[in-house]
């Protein structure tokens, strides 16, 4: 067995490479010119800041953009309010939004067209969740955000409810969420939003982290999914850390370690992977 065990699917997903060109080509494209991202375009603050030096700033305020600047939608998506919002002020809008975070937005507007009470399976304040929440305003319908088990309460009533889920959302709850929602309401429908990308990333955890002495999963700090990769592993590996960078890494956590698993969440590039890979060689010799 090698002494360090990268995860087959670590690090960047299709929706993140996709933003990531499109911002980079729209830079390309309008050298010169004012470029937003609509908040961090992916959750991954060094890789951010690597576009920023490329051209395309974040936008922390809108008081800073004028008629004629771009706004690229980040691949978290936005409500369609705001989409419009900015195309009435003279904005060029560039849309990165996942197409499998679109795929969220269209199941939540078939859910309300057939009737449903929608629950969306997230974090109430994650910008994905805060994108399809503006999806179920525009089409009419009601709905809630179930983040916990403690919040499945509010809908625990209801007769007729279509579930959909943040793209990132751990499956464990996924599965137990339904599980209770189904036992409760008298009708249920389920569109199984989570992407192939997460279940992938949650599989290879589940699958690397009891077999080694020490799991490093690498990735923004503001990173959901990266966030539940940590939680699952912690939960099978009491010696697992979250990390962003090589230099966040602590000789200590590897004291009589034979073998080192590494995983990353879908926002998290490559080259911050080879550092920490890297870094753990030195550290274990």
């Amino acid at each position: 067995m090698d002494r360090i065990i990268v995860a087959p699917h670590a690090g960047f997903c299709f929706g993140v490479k996709r933003a990531i060109n499109i911002a980079e080509r729209t830079s390309k494209e309008n050298k010169g010119k004012r470029i937003w991202s609509i908040g961090p375009l992916i959750h991954n603050p060094q890789e951010v800041e690597r576009l920023r030096k490329e051209g395309v700033e974040v936008l922390e305020t809108e008081e800073n953009i004028r008629p004629g600047d771009t706004v690229i939608i980040r691949s978290h998506g936005i409500p369609p309010n705001k989409e419009e919002e900015y195309v009435s002020k003279g904005l060029r809008v560039v849309d990165a939004t996942c197409p499998y975070v679109k795929a969220v937005h269209q199941a939540v507007e078939k859910l309300v067209a057939e009737g449903y009470f929608v629950v969306i399976l997230g974090e109430k304040n994650h910008p994905e969740v805060i994108g399809t929440l503006g999806y179920l305003k525009k089409a009419g319908g009601e709905g809630v955000v179930v983040e916990t088990k403690e919040d499945l309460e509010k809908v625990k009533h209801l007769e007729k409810i279509g579930i959909v889920a943040q793209t990132t959302q751990n499956e464990q709850f996924f599965k137990e969420a339904v599980g209770e929602l189904a036992l409760w309401a008298k009708e249920v429908k389920v569109i199984n939003t989570i992407c192939n990308a997460t279940s992938e990333r949650q599989e290879d955890v589940y699958e690397l982290a009891p077999k080694v002495d020490v799991m490093i999963i690498v990735g923004g700090k503001n990173s959901g999914n990266t966030r539940r990769l940590y939680e699952i592993s912690r939960s099978l590996n009491p010696r697992s850390y979250h990390v962003e960078t090589a230099q966040e890494l602590d000789p200590a956590w590897f004291s009589g370690a034979e073998t080192v698993g590494i995983t990353a969440g879908a926002s998290t590039p490559d080259w911050i992977i080879e550092e920490v890979k890297k870094r753990v060689e030195e550290i274990i010799g």
